[in-house]
């Protein structure tokens, strides 16, 4: 844990709540680039397909181990729903039915539109045909990443949901993922992962269906490839490390508010166990409120090995509004609000991922079952960008209906045609109009 502490001169030479918003968002370096490495990968899997796919499965997976078949059988996932732990399976099910009820909420519905010329407009709302949810690798497997991407999806509409996960060295995809697909319905698996996965995705290939559009977080080479393929395929956005910002308000107070200040600091060291590259700060108006946090991290860490060497920040400002200032500038994946000042101002915040309001409700309920996705926009990116909803996996379309509403229309096109260059599409409007005016 590498833990910064900054008084109230110290944001003010960094210019005030934004400035010092600048500065934390600083203390992780942005990845190298590998740009030209993932367009290697993507041009070699849409040239040979799924040889290449293969290829890079044994050298960046596998460790050289000949992977398993692309598509995971349905005998596979009737096995590995049958190895999960009850509790985890019950655990599961609370998250698909919390994410399903929030995301059927957010889905949108057809609407008419009556225009004063006479013309009809029906928005429509429809499904993209097809999905994939992308599950990454690494320390250990990621089910939950499994319901907030199926589950979503399936909101929407969409019929066919596919989920990719890489496979380990011995070639296959752990239990608990397949397990979770089988629960969530899913049909389609496929062994594999990074850039390659998403060009199979993308592209198609022998075995691989194509989709519409790839969701999921995944490491700097998934996310520059779906970048790079988002001309192609939709996609939910670039998700890099995770962050947190917690802001704890004037009436925590040390002593009364020491099991506050607890909570604060074992959700920050939560989030720490997303490893390095995470960023998780803190900012108070008190100073004492500060220092306790900081010994109560110091403290915690040291029992619990699964905190990674995240970059921790704790700041103080000098008023609740002046925090969420700070907030709202920093734009964090996550954000909690403690107390009953900052809680009372959860009406401001206009930039954050997910906003967790109250001590009782810790980031990690977000992570799993509390009904929210967790796949959020990171690095800053929460100024303009939405969690995983099923508007990812929706479009709308307008369907226009003229009819008599063609004279008026055409008196007014015809000149904007006109003075656009466009003769023939002034000419294409009015010959909806006879001599008489009437259509």
């Amino acid at each position: 844990m590498r833990l910064q502490l900054l008084d109230l001169e110290a944001v003010e030479r960094l210019g005030g709540p934004t400035g010092a918003a600048t500065h934390v968002r600083a203390l992780v370096a942005g990845g190298a680039s590998v740009a030209e490495r993932v367009r290697e990968i993507l041009e070699a899997v849409r040239l040979e397909g799924e040889e290449a796919v293969r290829r890079y499965t044994r050298e960046l997976d596998t460790a050289g181990a000949e992977p398993g078949p692309l598509r995971v059988s349905a005998e596979e996932l009737d096995e590995a729903i049958k190895q999960l732990p009850l509790e985890l399976v019950a655990g599961l099910q609370v998250a698909i039915a919390n994410v399903a009820l929030v995301a059927e909420a957010g889905v949108g519905h057809d609407r008419t539109v009556d225009l004063p010329q006479g013309q009809r407009i029906l928005l429509r709302e429809v499904p993209v045909s097809s999905a994939a949810v992308y599950v990454p690798g690494g320390r250990a497997p990621y089910p939950s990443t499994v319901v907030m991407g199926v589950v979503t999806a399936r909101a929407a509409g969409v019929l066919d949901v596919a989920v990719c996960a890489p496979p380990g060295r011995d070639g296959q995809i752990d239990p608990v993922i397949l397990g979770t697909c089988r629960l969530c319905g899913v049909e389609r698996v496929y062994r594999m992962g990074g850039a390659q996965a998403i060009a199979a995705l993308a592209y198609g290939t022998e075995s691989v269906e194509p989709v519409d559009v790839i969701v999921g977080p995944g490491n700097l080479y998934v996310q520059e490839a779906k970048h790079q393929l988002s001309a192609s395929v939709g996609i939910d956005g670039f998700a890099g490390p995770s962050d947190l910002l917690v802001v704890l308000g004037a009436g925590v107070e040390v002593g009364v508010g020491q099991h506050e200040i607890q909570l604060a600091a074992l959700d920050m060291l939560a989030q720490g166990e997303h490893g390095e590259g995470s960023l998780v700060a803190a900012v108070s108006p008190s100073v004492e409120v500060c220092d306790a946090l900081a010994g109560e991290l110091s403290r915690l860490v040291l029992e619990r090995p699964t905190v990674g060497e995240a970059q921790f920040a704790i700041l103080q400002l000098d008023s609740a509004r002046a925090a969420l200032e700070l907030a709202n500038a920093f734009a964090p994946e996550h954000l909690q609000l403690i107390g009953a000042d900052v809680e009372a101002l959860a009406h401001t915040v206009r930039a954050a991922g997910c906003l967790f309001v109250g001590a009782q409700s810790a980031t990690a309920f977000g992570d799993y079952v509390a009904g929210s996705n967790h796949v959020l926009p990171t690095g800053g990116a929460a100024r303009f960008a939405s969690q995983l909803s099923p508007r990812h996996f929706r479009r709308r379309m307008a369907e226009v209906r003229i009819g008599p509403a063609a004279a008026k229309l055409a008196a007014a096109g015809a000149p904007l045609a006109r003075a656009e260059g466009f003769e023939v599409h002034a000419e294409s409007m009015e010959a909806r109009v006879r001599e008489n005016g009437d259509p």
